[in-house]
């Protein structure tokens, strides 16, 4: 994915996870695409545009335009979700076209969404998709805000040792582990991992509550942060997203009994 704003690096990384993540996913719930070949689109929507299917780019660029402006673009190995706005209303949704001409391969939404839900490892990766879009979506915005504001940190990296979370702070993100590992800590007690892939700091987010372990990184951690109010909002959205966390947690809570029969043992 290409932005038209000038972005800092930090987009770029998180670009190639989006695309890696498209493409395992693509490989999970092994669908054959069905191809489309799009014309060069000056304006409205490339030719054939059915807003019940996905669309991953093959060849060439779709440009997504908003307002009449381009707002970003999508590249080979992108994969094009359809605007919730529909075209009912101009002013309000998102076109999607091609300067030069495109390939895509086109799936129907409700088979590939419906082998989705179908598949544990293939929610997993939907969920992370999904919170490293939202991530994409936000630097994007912030880089077409005129006024200078406060920037909600949304990707960091740390180094191994660094503190992630801290046990009994405040809950305000929910975090999304793209490469790297962590542990996890309580009172001074190595507890339990996380690794690449793995969506935490849910539980306190979500219930409003402080943080009842520390995380810290024992490898280099590339991390995506997601507000807990967009992360409440992305649930609401996207149902599928709670299977996924319950995986996560009924994971984590039976490898903190193991650890726990292990120390008393």
């Amino acid at each position: 994915m290409l932005a038209t704003a000038e972005l800092s690096p930090d987009f770029a990384i998180l670009g190639q996870q989006y695309k890696k993540l498209v493409s395992a996913l693509l490989e999970v719930v092994n669908m054959p695409a069905i191809p489309v070949e799009v014309e060069a689109t000056a304006s409205g929507n490339f030719r054939g545009f059915d807003g019940n299917q996905f669309y991953v780019v093959e060849r060439g660029a779709v440009c997504a335009r908003y307002q009449e402006k381009t707002v970003f673009l999508l590249e080979e190995g992108d994969i094009l979700l359809p605007d919730i706005a529909g075209t009912n209303d101009k002013n309000a949704a998102v076109f999607y076209g091609s300067d030069a001409g495109a390939r895509l391969g086109s799936y129907p939404a409700l088979e590939f969404m419906r082998r989705v839900f179908n598949d544990q490892e293939a929610t997993t990766l939907w969920t992370r998709l999904l919170v490293t879009y939202s991530g994409l979506m936000l630097r994007i915005t912030a880089a077409n805000i005129q006024e200078q504001t406060d920037a909600t940190p949304g990707f960091e990296v740390y180094e191994a040792g660094d503190i992630i979370i801290r046990q009994g702070e405040r809950a305000d993100y929910v975090f999304n582990m793209s490469a790297g590992t962590a542990e996890v800590v309580v009172d001074d007690v190595i507890v339990g991992s996380i690794g690449e892939g793995e969506i935490f700091g849910a539980m306190a987010a979500l219930t409003h509550a402080d943080r009842s372990a520390t995380v810290r990184a024992k490898t280099t951690c590339s991390i995506v942060k997601v507000p807990k109010e967009q992360f409440t909002e992305l649930i609401k959205r996207n149902p599928s997203t709670i299977h996924s966390l319950l995986i996560d947690m009924a994971n984590s809570i039976v490898n903190l009994n193991e650890k726990l029969v292990g120390l008393q043992g």
